[in-house]
């Protein structure tokens, strides 16, 4: 097994995916790796974005407030803030971009030489699962690295 020394939180900016990033940032202190924490805007979160900037106001000033990139990459700082703990342990890359969450990660993973992937399930079942798919399972069925995968009643400390 190749010492990990690179490891990926994908999150959602959620509350579930908190337990995943705090798994891989503890898993980095202990193994002395580095965590790239990502988010990946979808479309479903860009139609969300439009529509608040734009509900309530006339034609006149209908143009975005900020770019998108600008609104997470702040999101997922002010995200970040809840493991001060870790920070100053960890060596932590914030990074956002604009995709398919699948694809991005799989392909940042790959490009950036990740060692392993750690990410939350949301525990979906049934139609909602079935209708909605998992990220997680599809980067656990993609990925060439180790995946992680953390659900999010667990106490958020690596084992």
């Amino acid at each position: 097994m190749e010492k990990i020394t690179k490891i990926l939180a994908p999150t959602d900016l959620s509350e579930q995916s908190r337990v995943g990033v705090r798994h891989a940032m503890e898993l980095a202190k202990v193994l002395g790796a580095e965590v790239t924490v990502y988010h990946v805007i979808s479309q479903g979160e860009l139609m969300h974005y439009h529509h608040e900037i734009y509900q309530g106001r006339d034609q006149e000033e209908l143009r975005p407030l900020r770019h998108p990139l600008e609104t997470y990459t702040k999101a997922l700082t002010e995200y970040m803030r809840s493991f001060s703990d870790l920070t100053s342990q960890v060596k932590v890359k914030e990074r956002v971009e604009m995709g398919v969450p699948v694809s991005n990660i799989v392909n940042l993973a790959e490009n950036e030489k990740v060692n392993l992937i750690v990410i939350s399930t949301h525990g979906r079942t049934g139609l909602s699962h079935m209708l909605v798919g998992s990220v997680t399972e599809k980067v656990v069925r993609l990925a060439r690295c180790p995946v992680l995968s953390v659900h999010p009643g667990t106490d958020g400390a690596a084992p």
